[in-house]
């Protein structure tokens, strides 16, 4: 059985980071530092989550209005979204 992926995982997160730089990081960094940005990166539409255990009903929110979502997720103002065993660096990116 053969999958056909719409984006591959690269463009994924190129498409994915050039959203939230331009459409979301102006409205919500620095005043939502540590919620999770959940972005459909075919249409740029998104959902927030106030921690990461908010992160799974904010993409269901978001499947829910755009069924096809493509799903990349950011934490604001951190270079990651999950950190495990290790630091997370308050810097966005």
């Amino acid at each position: 059985m053969n999958i056909t992926l719409p984006f591959r995982r690269k463009s994924v997160g190129e498409r994915g980071g050039a959203i939230y730089r331009k459409k979301v990081r102006p409205f919500v960094y620095p005043q939502e530092t540590g919620k999770i940005v959940v972005i459909d990166v075919r249409t740029g539409d998104y959902e927030m989550a106030a921690n990461p255990r908010d992160e799974v009903p904010a993409e269901r929110r978001l499947l829910a209005r755009c069924p096809d979502a493509v799903i990349w997720r950011k934490r604001v103002g951190f270079q990651t979204v999950h950190a495990f065993g290790g630091l997370q660096v308050d810097k966005d990116g």
